[in-house]
């Protein structure tokens, strides 16, 4: 069985072993793989693992030797997964991996809109503390987190995730999701209309897939919508939020800050209207980096690959 991995750099620069899944075929792996090479790249192999590469109805057409694609993350919305299934290929993703790593980046990044860790760093640094007359000083409000209210676009394995967390911080969690799941609710979470969780939340963090119906779900009309001063915290994907009107809220204060480890198209652009808004707290789609998650990741494209090559192929998302 031939095997190609097409952008495999991200996942794995060095420090972690493709040997679980090398030891299953013949294997090649590049670092990165252009738009224009995805065919030749794939040739005549069975499987392609991948992360961010594109796979649309015409390319898929045009490696007709492929019967599984592995996605190296728990999104696969770069695979046309329908194409995928009209041409007998099986398409897995790997869930669960990142949850905890997620949940972590959303409070870094709430802590850091709250209390600037970072850029009194920095300060420091560049000597102004030296310079001080006094023992402390601050550049932005500090914000206590304790005592605020929360909001939850989604209630997935990351979304349960930031809750436990939020409650430790002692904040009052607010939900809005598909199904209402009673047995997390309780005197510090509830489940809400989307209008109640915008207009009550102090910050409003999205935790959802994105699919046709949410794309611009935070634009500017929601954003109206929110308490003035809010912090808006985007780890899910990019283009649930419309960056322009995000952006405008920042300059015009109605939010307090942007948390986002996404971007409506990554890599960022430099006129992308982030960069200049004011406290627009951005990283580069890290959360799901760290290494103990990327281990976990590698692990089950192992055994996802090895159920495919026993006819009993598992997190299948094109069923």
């Amino acid at each position: 069985m031939k095997i190609v991995v097409l952008d495999g750099y991200v996942v794995n620069p060095g420090d972690i072993s493709w040997e679980a899944v090398e030891a299953q075929g013949d294997f090649t792996v590049y670092d990165r793989t252009p738009a224009d090479k995805v065919v030749a790249r794939v040739g005549d192999a069975e499987v392609v693992i991948t992360h961010k590469v594109v796979f649309t109805a015409d390319v898929l057409a045009k490696v007709p030797s492929v019967k599984y694609i592995g996605v190296l993350s728990t999104g696969y919305d770069l695979i046309d997964t329908k194409a995928a299934k009209e041409r007998g290929i099986v398409v897995t993703n790997v869930p669960g991996y990142s949850t905890n790593s997620v949940a972590q980046m959303v409070f870094a990044l709430l802590l850091e809109a709250c209390l600037h860790v970072g850029h009194h760093s920095d300060t420091i640094h560049a000597g102004k503390w030296s310079r001080s007359p006094d023992f402390a000083y601050w550049d932005y409000p500090l914000v206590e987190i304790f005592g605020k209210t929360i909001g939850l676009v989604g209630f997935g394995q990351i979304g349960q995730a930031v809750a436990t967390i939020a409650q430790a911080f002692g904040m009052t969690v607010l939900v809005h999701n598909r199904t209402v799941k009673t047995e997390f609710e309780s005197e510090r979470l509830r489940f809400v209309s989307q209008g109640e969780l915008l207009a009550e939340s102090d910050i409003v963090s999205l935790h959802v897939p994105l699919v046709d119906t949410n794309k611009g779900m935070i634009n500017s009309g929601a954003i109206q919508a929110m308490k003035d001063g809010a912090i808006l915290i985007n780890t899910a994907r990019g283009p649930l939020v419309v960056e322009a009107d995000v952006a405008a809220a920042l300059n015009a204060g109605k939010l307090a800050a942007y948390c986002a480890d996404v971007a409506s198209k990554e890599p960022l652009p430099a006129d992308n209207p982030l960069l200049t808004a004011k406290n627009a707290i951005l990283t580069p789609h890290i959360a799901w980096a760290p290494r103990e998650a990327r281990l976990r990741l590698m692990d089950i494209t192992a055994t996802n690959l090895a159920a495919y090559r026993a006819g009993k192929p598992v997190n299948v998302v094109n069923p």
